[in-house]
């Protein structure tokens, strides 16, 4: 599907999180890794509600920003870029 080549996120700058979480949005034509929804799409509202968040697990502004560049918490290895809301669901219910 991509030809990008997964990046350690633990060594990327705000910056180049940033520039590639861009390259990532691109590949997959605007559309969450997640949940396949368009980025522009806000997910709290409608489909993915039914997944309850404990916000209590993530930092303060984890909403802030409302595209994160998912990644693999072992490896530290990139996969793609989510809904901030998927990322949440990705990390609580599948623990990704």
């Amino acid at each position: 599907m991509m030809n990008i080549k997964p990046q350690d996120y633990t060594k990327l700058s705000q910056v180049e999180r940033r520039l590639l979480r861009y390259e990532y949005a691109k590949a997959q034509g605007g559309k969450c890794y997640h949940c396949g929804k368009l980025l522009n799409y806000n997910p709290t509202q409608g489909f993915m509600t039914d997944h309850p968040i404990n916000w209590s697990l993530f930092p303060k502004g984890f909403l802030d920003y409302p595209v994160h560049l998912h990644h693999n918490h072992e490896t530290g290895l990139t996969i793609g870029a989510v809904h901030a809301y998927c990322n949440a669901i990705l990390f609580q219910h599948h623990g990704e």
